[in-house]
């Protein structure tokens, strides 16, 4: 082999090196990288994983309140009137003057539990207000006043009159 022939063969040589090197070099950059991607998605999955392992001791006592607590499927006319009638019951047991009561249209968007509502204004002392209010609210029954709007009587100063929105939390019968 002649003198040219051994330069060019070493030329070529360390011109296939370099690429391989560049190419195994760019293959080893793409493979550590998608390495430190997979790394950075296992580790934000593991911190997710110790918060839920972590809120689950304070979450688990609401579990199991709301397993012992949780209301048989009902149909939504029978909670609606029941809810209905409790509101009138305690709206005179209070002490207060019913105004007008209105029935709202049933929430039925959650995938599990619905709830009923009720628009009652009355008008009473204060604090035959604040005993009714207490009344109502129960969450043993998943029942509470959503909304409250208090205002001067304008025939008695001492009366307040108080429109209140009582919502009910139920399983429809037709769950699934």
């Amino acid at each position: 082999m002649s003198p040219r022939e051994k330069k060019l063969l070493i030329f070529f040589g360390i011109g296939g090196f370099a690429v391989l090197n560049l190419l195994g070099f760019n293959y080893f950059m793409k493979t550590q990288t998608a390495i430190t991607g997979q790394h950075a998605q296992a580790l934000t999955k593991l911190n997710s994983a110790k918060r839920i392992s972590e809120s689950r001791e304070e979450i688990t006592p609401q579990i199991e309140w709301l397993a012992a607590n949780e209301p048989r499927p009902t149909d939504y006319q029978l909670v609606q009137t029941s809810l209905q009638e409790f509101a009138d019951k305690e709206v005179t047991a209070a002490g207060l003057t019913p105004k007008s009561q209105k029935l709202l249209p049933t929430d039925t968007t959650g995938p599990y539990f619905h709830r009923v509502k009720i628009k009652l204004t009355v008008t009473g002392p204060e604090a035959a207000l604040y005993r009714w209010f207490s009344r109502l609210n129960s969450v043993e029954t998943l029942r509470c006043v959503t909304y409250i709007r208090l205002s001067p009587n304008k025939e008695d100063d001492t009366l307040i009159d108080c429109t209140a929105d009582v919502e009910q939390w139920f399983v429809p019968a037709t769950s699934t």
